[in-house]
């Protein structure tokens, strides 16, 4: 696929989402990178700022399954992935498929789920298949996985630990939207319509095909030695920044990487610039960083000292 025809579908993409979702350009946007590179985005917000209708709207643009879990504290991993039951009448074991076998998998509050059920979606965010009864089972090649949580509720909930945040390509923070978006919000979802994203039309626009044509166009890109040296000196740094205790591994200068190739395809360029490293830096790390405590005590935030560091650190020329 063209590079040109990429960037239409991209703009056709966040014109039918936008039918819905009011305000949500950025989140659109990362929302598609992830799908291009192959990764997973952990949305954290409030309720009631239409995370889940940002996700089935994206989903339905680009005509992919949808599915979602609702986690909670009595969820079984067999309840995600799956599980084998014995036909007593057929006198064998039969496969029952959990709501993962879908293709955009929507992991509801996934922090009000113990580890042990938040670990069985580990394989499938990384490999794209899962493990029931010792048994390897593929999922779609375009599967992913779009988290939620709350982050201003924490009793009864469990982390997600560093390892399992790792494995989001993305964590992108929803907040309360502008008067102004907010008003449309009320007119869209309160006055014209009750909220349902039936109601809104939305079209698709693209179909797994067109999905593998654009994702067969990030390798066709060029990523210059100086940018490449840009990322490196932005990941090395957050280990050395005082006020980090844990810097960001290899893995998320790689997905950093991966991530502004495929923006660089939505924008219609076969080349990636500095300033896409800076745009999806947050994103990237905001998540694989651990504050010192001294650092954490004074007030300090994860994206601030990510622009700090993309202010002490230079781009190439």
């Amino acid at each position: 696929m063209a590079l040109e025809h990429v960037a239409r579908l991209a703009e056709s993409v966040r014109t039918e989402v936008g039918k819905a979702y009011v305000a949500g350009g950025e989140a659109v946007e990362l929302l598609l990178i992830a799908l291009l590179a192959q990764g997973n985005i952990l949305l954290e917000g409030p309720p009631g700022v239409a995370k889940t209708l940002l996700v089935r709207a994206f989903a339905k643009s680009l005509r992919l399954d949808f599915g979602r879990i609702q986690f909670t504290p009595d969820l079984m991993p067999g309840d995600v992935v799956g599980t084998t039951i014995f036909n007593f009448q057929a006198n064998e074991f039969r496969l029952v498929k959990g709501p993962v076998f879908t293709e955009v998998l929507l992991a509801d509050e996934i922090n009000r789920t113990p580890p042990k059920t938040q670990a069985a979606l580990l394989e499938a965010m990384h490999e794209r298949s899962v493990t029931i009864e010792g048994e390897s089972h593929q999922l779609s090649p375009f599967f992913m996985t779009v988290a939620t949580q709350n982050p201003i509720e924490h009793q009864g909930t469990y982390p997600l630990p560093e390892a399992q945040l790792d494995r989001f390509l993305f964590k992108h923070a929803i907040g309360y939207p502008t008067e102004a978006d907010e008003r449309e919000i009320i007119v869209r979802h309160g006055v014209h319509g009750d909220g349902k994203l039936d109601d809104f039309d939305i079209q698709p626009v693209a179909d797994p095909e067109a999905i593998t044509a654009a994702r067969a166009a990030i390798g066709g890109l060029t990523v210059s030695d100086p940018v490449i040296d840009y990322v490196l000196r932005l990941v090395r740094a957050t280990r050395e920044h005082p006020g980090l205790e844990f810097g960001a591994s290899p893995r998320a200068a790689a997905m950093l990487t991966r991530g502004c190739r495929a923006a660089a395809v939505l924008d219609g360029r076969d080349y990636v610039l500095p300033d896409d490293v800076k745009r999806l830096a947050r994103p990237v790390l905001r998540h694989r960083v651990i504050l010192a405590p001294a650092a954490e005590m004074e007030g300090a935030t994860a994206d601030r000292i990510v622009d700090e560091i993309l202010d002490a650190v230079a781009p190439p020329r």
